[in-house]
């Protein structure tokens, strides 16, 4: 098989018109001559060809790592033997592998085993919805002095204090879609202000936390985040903790990308207070190297997850369970669910704390390489440095002036909204030559001036070399599109 492209060019359309014809039946065959082996080679290797590449080097726009080969050998036994554990009959030895996982996962996070409870999801929007919800059922339930989970939110037209919900205004998008499933409207989420480090800012929690007394809302959560998506950041986790606590809220901890620094000696102490928190998410597919999904949601009391308890006659009979057939049921969203522990379990046992450490470092290595090559480039800007393994940036039209000497950062944009589109466009560009996978997002705040460009550098094999290669490459498109009128 050739090579695979960084991403298949010819945009949206081209991916879109390939598939239609390969995916159509075969026509009828006789038994004998029947076998798979033909659609799946062809198919595969369409997939493989129309697809990007996170080995690449020049595919770093996400979160979404290069798997290692054990974990997808891993997953390969999982889907052969294709447990579900939502019952014990159907999973015995992967149920007591993810009770076993979960509860080496709640020591890492900071948690008393003992104490603590969790389950695999699908990732960081499912575990933060089961945050939010057991926030509400756990606060608002409180102070209505009803259970929200069974009478529902209707039933409390007299609940004197409206649900409030604080995140970060760098918080991500599911914790808006997580309130309106749970009945509490995005209106219910109130943004926080950040820091030029998009860090919550505590002083504007405080005050936030402040101004719901006053107005005589109810503050059911804090979301505080350990790695946003954009660039890293970690917000102040003992601030956020103490000020909830202060409040009655509950902590909601989304570590999906963060989470991966509790690996790293080195990046361990930014997460410090996350054990905290009432409740905590991760993904191992972002900064652990597994296939997705590889999501985990951990809570610091077992109590608190009461609300989610579900008996089913068929699946987890209550004599079953006091004869010793523990069920996983009662601690997730879903029912079936496939046994995604064991390829967790699988790299733990491979390469342990210390060999996944390294590779946490590698990747934080490589980025702060590429932000040092962005401020040594006098047409790239870097907005701030590295806190785990991304950073923004972006391309310098030649309108906007660079500067001089030792300072290569523009000290003036007459025309912000152009280099907006510029750097829209150079990124659209390498995509449509099939070139490489830069990432794009924009600044908190209003107007024009707020486009980034993005690295998210997630394989350890990268070299600094191919990142400075693929700074160069965006320079290039940011220049053609420059000569091409922008």
């Amino acid at each position: 098989m050739e090579s695979v492209q960084e991403t298949p060019a010819g945009g949206g359309a081209s991916v879109a018109a390939g598939p239609e014809g390969a995916v159509a039946p075969a026509p009828p065959l006789d038994p004998a001559q029947r076998t798979g082996a033909e659609p799946l080679a062809q198919l595969t290797a369409l997939l493989a060809h129309r697809s990007a590449d996170p080995a690449d080097p020049l595919c770093a726009a996400h979160l979404h790592c290069p798997p290692l080969a054990i974990a997808v050998a891993a997953d390969l036994a999982v889907s052969a033997l294709n447990p579900s554990q939502d019952s014990w009959d159907q999973a015995p030895a992967a149920t007591a592998l993810e009770t076993l996982l979960l509860k080496e996962l709640a020591h890492l996070v900071g948690y008393e085993p003992g104490a603590a409870a969790g389950v695999m999801t699908s990732g960081g929007t499912e575990s933060n919805l089961m945050g939010l919800m057991l926030a509400r059922d756990q606060v608002l339930g409180a102070a209505t002095g009803r259970p929200v989970e069974l009478t529902g939110l209707t039933s409390h037209p007299r609940t004197p204090r409206p649900p409030r919900i604080l995140a970060s205004a760098s918080a991500h998008f599911s914790v808006q879609r997580a309130a309106a499933l749970l009945g509490l409207g995005e209106d219910a989420v109130l943004p926080v202000p950040v820091d030029h480090h998009l860090r919550m800012d505590p002083d504007a929690l405080a005050t936030a936390l402040d101004a719901c007394a006053h107005r005589g809302e109810l503050p059911v959560a804090v979301v505080a985040t350990a790695g946003t998506t954009d660039t890293g950041a970690v917000d102040p986790l003992r601030a956020c903790a103490a000020l909830a606590a202060r409040h009655g809220a509950w902590l909601h901890v989304d570590a999906a990308y963060g989470g991966g620094a509790l690996l790293s000696d080195r990046l361990a102490p930014l997460l410090d207070g996350l054990g905290l928190a009432d409740s905590v998410s991760l993904d191992w597919h972002k900064l652990g190297w597994q296939p997705a999904a590889a999501g985990v949601f951990l809570v610091r009391k077992a109590e608190t997850y009461a609300s989610l308890a579900r008996r089913a006659a068929y699946l987890n009979p209550a004599d079953d369970e006091e004869a010793g057939y523990p069920s996983l049921l009662g601690l997730s969203l879903r029912t079936t669910r496939r046994a995604d522990a064991f390829k967790i379990a699988v790299t733990l046992r491979t390469l342990g704390r210390e060999g996944l450490g390294r590779l946490v470092d590698a990747c934080h290595d490589l980025a702060l390489a590429g932000a040092k090559a962005v401020r040594d480039h006098p047409r790239l800007d870097l907005y701030a440095e590295p806190v785990l393994t991304a950073f923004l940036f972006r391309y310098l039209p030649t309108h906007t002036d660079t500067g001089t000497g030792t300072d290569p950062h523009p000290h003036s944009d007459p025309d912000p909204s152009r280099t907006d589109a510029i750097n829209a466009a150079l990124r659209r560009r390498l995509l449509r030559e099939g070139r490489a996978v830069v990432g794009r997002t924009e600044l908190p705040g209003t107007g024009p001036g707020r486009v980034r460009l993005k690295l998210t550098l997630l394989n350890p094999h990268t070299t600094p070399a191919e990142v400075e290669r693929l700074l160069h490459m965006v320079v290039a498109a940011g220049r053609a599109e420059e000569d091409a009128g922008l």
